[in-house]
């Protein structure tokens, strides 16, 4: 698994003392306008500021530097020196408040009961005070400096209300004295503050917990490993593992490293990383994910990747970076809240003259006022979206499903369409060959020369031919020239013979005559099977510039333009046919059915004959096929389907697949694949298990319902709950109350999304 690639440098910061939408777009701002910087995503939720660079240079200080201009406190983030997530540290401190403002609801809760409770007033401003200005201290000099950015932002609102509750009690009390006429409202300033100091506080409890996949992954690699040296097993810290090591795994313990096992048999739990509910059999030869767990048996791994480079540390990476990322529909939401603050002073002042002089009564204008600015502060409109996507891909990867961006995250709730490419995705990958028959009848110098072209190959149907030729126990032939042709086969010269292994299509451009194998191939064909065919032309010939052995039947070379690879003159001559099968991955079918009940349509492309792909389609209960596609003409079949506004999702594990990948609204790779198509992807499936693709689908579209859902919430908090401050109908401690209810519910229903389960474990 490799890291997700940007289109320019990347620099982390920490941002501390952000409140809500306002700060962002604050934050955001002053990052855009230093030199260099491309564009700047800010997230609430996490703290963070992810900053796309033009070019790598020492920016660092500049960035942070203006950050601290704007008001706020930055910081570069590094993978070892990133500080743990967010703890609720401010309990004292709300419960501080509450003790002294519960007092100066006596009064209040009194009324409901019909007592007169009342509490001296310089007592009442003794209680208010500390509270005010001490435990609101925060909010003051935030404000402060979102002044002196020339902006606004919640703690601005809350301290503009708040004093002016506070110093119209103060007034009152100096005027009137202890016991005089003049009521006091020291206790709607006290409970204001308190309300809002619980909200943060709760609200950094839950949104700790929308970080919790990202947690237990960081929590998955031991500190310590077991190195085989020559004198024997030495415990080190993990830093000094180095690749090539011997790491000695015992029973029960967490794998240290990324590695292949070298010796030893056991079952290993990757369930945390892959989401695979079932221990994987693991013998000498096979790789192993650090942070995994080994089961019954001693291991020796040797370490392939440590550190930075584990499979671990960029999974992370990858889900860090994602809920980092800002969905578009946030870009609407930033837009909105930048101009969200100085639009609600502007309603605040006018509430406060309307009441003042129209009735003269600027006590109660005063409190309406104050209630305006309490209840419209926009902290649920900057928690709505990025709460709903950590969460989403939270519980994505926690389920063997890696979200690459924010933008992936909401595209794919759209999707209508999904394209698959067969061998290794809806297939296990792992062809066997089923039939081997030469014109002449003479199967095994078919083999052997189709195993000599295919000897270096990596190619799932190369491998087939190299173990059905082990197991026959062949002899192979030397080979010389072999290229590969994409899309069609391979050439070679095998024991001065002219050779091309390849499909019908290219058998068909070469003028290869095929007809006493025509119907064979259609029975097999019609069975699934997939067919590649050995011609031998007139004569052989050198290529310039050819790669060394390594092509194979389904080509994933270009050939040397120079040389164009056809036939020399003649009739070239059949030798044979080899046909080959490939099971449908167990869960394949179970996965087209989930699509179909999501309402999506499902799609085959393939460079197969019509034949084998249509069985396969069958077999699955696929809705279309597009055969015989070469590979670089897969994105255009994707361009296609994506006429007339279909939102299409292309799943594919190889090479050939990522122009693809690419092209389509949403591209997803098997885990088990290259890493070129998982570069190419929004989204990797790391258990390479396709009914994970509908289960990307479900995430998206709750998790896109929870964006919609916390956008609704929030908006209707300010658009009910300004218009009834404005006129009179709620008090500035109800505002206070809803306005920490409205960050706290946001949250809260985000989390919901931790709850979810896929259809098939």
């Amino acid at each position: 698994m490799n890291n997700t690639t940007l289109a320019s440098p990347a620099l982390r910061l920490r941002i501390e003392g952000m409140t809500c939408a306002s700060c962002v777009a604050r934050v955001e701002k002053a990052l855009t306008q230093v030199p260099g910087v491309d564009s700047a995503d800010v997230n609430l939720a996490t703290e963070t500021a992810e900053v796309r660079l033009s070019k790598r240079d020492d920016s660092a200080a500049a960035l942070v530097a203006a950050v601290e201009k704007a008001g706020y406190h930055a910081s570069v983030e590094r993978d070892e020196t990133r500080p743990p997530a967010a703890t609720p540290r401010d309990g004292w401190r709300v419960a501080v408040a509450a003790a002294l403002s519960l007092p100066l609801m006596l009064p209040m809760l009194g009324r409901l009961v019909g007592q007169h409770w009342a509490l001296d007033g310089w007592l009442q401003l003794a209680l208010a005070t500390p509270v005010q200005f001490w435990l609101g201290a925060r909010f003051y000099r935030a404000g402060w400096k979102a002044l002196r950015a020339g902006s606004g932002n919640m703690d601005l609102l809350v301290a503009i209300g708040t004093t002016a509750g506070w110093a119209l009690s103060a007034y009152l009390l100096l005027r009137h004295g202890a016991h005089g006429s003049g009521h006091t409202y020291f206790e709607a300033s006290a409970v204001v503050i308190t309300l809002v100091l619980l909200g943060k506080w709760l609200e950094v409890r839950a949104k700790r917990q929308t970080t919790e996949a990202i947690r237990a992954l960081q929590a998955l690699r031991p500190e310590r490993a077991r190195v085989r040296r020559e004198g024997g097993d030495v415990d080190v810290p993990i830093a000094r593992v180095l690749v090539g090591d011997v790491v000695v795994v015992r029973p029960g313990e967490r794998l240290p490293v990324d590695g292949r096992v070298v010796e030893g048999d056991s079952h290993v739990d990757e369930s945390l990383i892959t989401g695979e509910s079932l221990p994987v059999a693991k013998h000498a030869g096979d790789a192993v994910t650090g942070g995994a767990v080994n089961g019954e048996g001693l291991l020796l791994v040797r370490t392939t990747a440590v550190g930075a480079e584990s499979t671990l540390a960029r999974i992370v990476r990858l889900v860090e970076s994602a809920q980092a990322k800002k969905a578009p529909i946030q870009r609407l939401v930033d837009r909105v809240s930048a101009v969200f603050v100085p639009v609600v002073l502007a309603l605040a002042l006018l509430t406060l003259l309307g009441w003042g002089l129209g009735s003269g009564q600027w006590e109660s204008a005063i409190l309406d006022a104050v209630a305006v600015l309490v209840i419209a502060c926009p902290c649920a409109l900057g928690l709505a979206t990025p709460t709903a996507i950590m969460a989403g891909t939270g519980v994505a990867a926690r389920h063997g499903i890696l979200i690459k961006d924010a933008e992936a995250l909401e595209i794919a709730h759209g999707v209508t369409i999904v394209a698959f490419d067969k061998t290794g995705t809806l297939t296990e990958g792992r062809p066997e060959l089923l039939a081997c028959e030469a014109s002449d009848g003479d199967a095994a110098a078919l083999l052997a020369a189709s195993a000599a072209m295919q000897a270096g190959s990596e190619h799932p149907l190369a491998r087939a031919v190299m173990a059905a030729v082990q197991r026959d126990g062949l002899a192979v032939p030397a080979a010389n020239d072999v290229r590969a042709v994409a899309g069609r086969g391979v050439s070679a010269v095998v024991e001065g013979r002219a050779l091309r292994l390849g499909s019908t299509r290219w058998m068909q451009e070469l003028g290869v005559d095929l007809a006493a194998f025509t119907a064979r191939a259609e029975a097999l064909q019609a069975q699934g099977r997939t067919v590649s065919w050995l011609a031998e032309v007139d004569r052989p010939r050198s290529a310039v510039g050819a790669p060394p052995q390594g092509g194979d039947a389904s080509g994933p070379a270009e050939p040397d333009p120079r040389r164009p690879l056809v036939a020399a003159p003649g009739s070239p001559r059949l030798i044979g046919l080899l046909a080959f099968g490939d099971a449908p991955r167990p869960s394949a079918a179970g996965a087209i059915r989930r699509l179909h009940a999501l309402g999506v349509r499902t799609v085959l492309v393939s460079g197969d004959h019509r034949g084998s792909a249509e069985a396969v389609a069958r077999a699955l209960g696929i809705d279309e096929v597009r055969a015989e596609v070469l590979p670089q003409d897969k994105a255009a079949i994707v361009t296609e389907l994506k006429a007339g506004g279909a939102r299409v999702a292309m799943v594919g594990d190889g090479i050939n697949d990522a122009p693809a990948l690419a092209a389509a609204d949403v591209g997803i790779a098997m885990g088990s694949g290259t890493d070129v198509a998982m570069h190419a992807a929004g989204i990797t499936l790391m258990r390479g298990d396709v009914a994970l693709v509908a289960d990307a689908i479900d995430i998206s579209r709750r998790s896109t319902a929870k964006i919609r859902q916390n956008l609704f919430w929030a908006f209707v908090y300010n658009v009910v709950g300004i218009p009834l401050a404005a006129v009179g109908l709620l008090q500035p401690v109800i505002a206070g109350a809803a306005m920490a209810l409205s960050s706290v519910s946001v949250v809260s229903n985000a989390l919901l999304l931790r709850r979810w389960k896929g259809k098939v474990q």
